[in-house]
């Protein structure tokens, strides 16, 4: 019967070569948007949480982190660049202004504990956990 061939294949197995086909344009397609800024990356223990960002230009005296319960927002601005009147951008990739992110954090963190530290354009944020928070480790006794 005419709907269980197309071509030597049945009609579902036609669908599928052409769901296959459909998904790899859409995967050769690139959609560029702004990545977030600024970069950050989270580690976890334990013992708490590691943030680190990329802050190239920024002045420590020009970033902010805040911890409302268990929200991290750092936030903060990188000047334009000083040029000459008549200087005019060739390339501009590198943004300024105001800038903020935020994350949910998977745990409290004990906010007056917290350590922030800038070196060579990188913040890097210690934060600790709550120590009711932590996990115990319960002893099992032999009766």
């Amino acid at each position: 019967m005419w709907w269980r061939t197309v071509n030597g294949n049945s009609v579902w197995q036609e669908m599928d070569r052409m769901r296959q086909q459909l998904d790899r344009m859409a995967d050769n397609m690139t959609y560029r948007s702004a990545p977030s800024f600024p970069a950050l990356n989270v580690w976890s223990n334990t013992d708490g949480l590691l943030v680190t960002a990329e802050v190239p230009g920024v002045e420590p005296e020009n970033l902010d982190i805040a911890i409302v319960n268990q929200t991290l927002t750092l936030s903060g601005s990188r000047q334009p660049a000083d040029l000459d009147e008549q200087a005019r951008y060739h390339r501009q990739e590198r943004g300024c202004g105001e800038f903020k992110r935020t994350i949910e954090l998977p745990y409290r963190i004990a906010a007056d504990k917290v350590e922030a530290k800038f070196k060579n354009g990188v913040l890097t944020i210690t934060l600790p956990r709550v120590e009711e928070e932590k996990p115990r480790r319960i002893l099992v006794q032999a009766a």
